[in-house]
């Protein structure tokens, strides 16, 4: 196992959770080589995504496999009527990560966390680790006891993929 330690992990470590930490030998090119070299299905990773809500205020929301945020059930949950993709600089200066490495877990500052139910239909997940390529792998409800999430139909249902049967338990090597 990598020695490698991040925010995320470090968040982990402190909360007594176990997790791998999985460090891809090759850049990650797409959400499928990352669910395969995981060992994984597609719906078990999950996309941590930040918007802009106003000048100053952001929310992120995590999304399963490659399902699609609507905007509109975004915008109405939100009850607003404006939002934006965070730039890579303001992914950066909120989270803490870089875009294409951003958790939920280890953040900078304090950030809403909203996330589609489509999270919760796995026993295990994948999310981001902080540095790219590289993925956490957790049972969901270390994931949930770990993060504040507001579950929520976030999901936009167009062209969107059957959801995979539950994950499997693999045995995580930090503890």
């Amino acid at each position: 196992m990598s020695q490698t330690k991040t925010n995320a992990t470090d968040a982990l470590d402190a909360l007594n959770i176990p997790y791998e930490l999985f460090i891809h030998e090759h850049p990650l090119t797409s959400i499928e080589q990352a669910a395969e070299e995981r060992g994984l299905q597609t719906a078990q990773i999950i996309r941590s995504l930040l918007f802009r809500t106003s000048k100053e205020g952001f929310v992120m929301v995590l999304m399963p496999g490659p399902a699609q945020v609507s905007w509109s059930k975004l915008r109405h949950y939100l009850g607003i009527s404006r939002l934006t993709t965070a730039s890579e600089g303001e992914v950066l200066e909120m989270t803490g990560y870089e875009r294409g490495a951003v958790s939920p877990l280890g953040l900078r500052g304090t950030i809403r966390i909203l996330g589609d139910e489509g999270v919760c239909e796995h026993e295990v997940v994948s999310l981001g680790a902080g540095i790219r390529n590289a993925g956490i792998i957790l049972r969901r409800d270390d994931l949930l006891h770990a993060v504040e999430i507001e579950l929520a139909d976030l999901r936009d249902k167009k062209g969107d993929i059957s959801l995979d049967p539950k994950g499997e338990n693999p045995s995580f090597t930090n503890q």
